[in-house]
C-alpha cells in the first residue's frame, strides 16, 4: 500500500488573507468554497486554507507550541525572503517567518 500526503490544512480566521498570502508566496492555482480555499502547486501537496473563526496564532518561540510548521525551499534564499515579506509574512527570527494568520514556516536553501 502506498500512502501519500494529500493535503496540508491550515486554519485561519481570515480565509481570504491567509490563502492570498500562500498563493503569492508559492504560486499555483486556487479553487474556493465558502469555508475552504485549495491551493495547488506543482511538487507540493494541496494546501487547504480552512476557515476557523476562533483561530489564534501560535506564540512561537516563547509561548504556546507552534504544533507544526512548513519548510519552504528555494534556490535563491535572498529572493525567497524578499518574496515572503512582500507577500505579507513577518520575520520571527533568522529564516523563520509567520503567515498572516501566524503560522510559522522556515525558508531553507534548496
Amino acid at each position: 500500500m502506498d500512502l501519500k500526503l494529500g493535503a496540508v490544512i491550515i486554519d485561519a480566521a481570515s480565509l481570504e488573507e491567509e490563502s492570498a498570502f500562500w498563493h503569492r508566496l508559492l504560486g499555483g492555482s486556487v479553487a474556493t468554497s465558502e469555508t475552504h480555499h485549495f491551493l495547488r502547486t506543482e511538487g507540493f501537496p494541496v494546501l487547504v486554507i480552512q476557515h476557523a473563526a476562533g483561530q489564534t496564532p501560535p506564540e512561537w518561540p516563547d509561548g504556546a507550541s507552534q504544533q507544526m510548521h512548513l519548510d519552504v525551499t528555494a534556490d535563491d534564499l535572498a529572493a525567497a525572503e524578499k518574496r515572503a515579506l512582500e507577500a505579507g509574512a513577518r520575520r520571527l527570527s533568522g529564516h523563520v517567518y509567520a503567515s498572516p494568520a501566524g503560522h510559522p514556516f522556515c525558508l531553507r536553501q534548496a
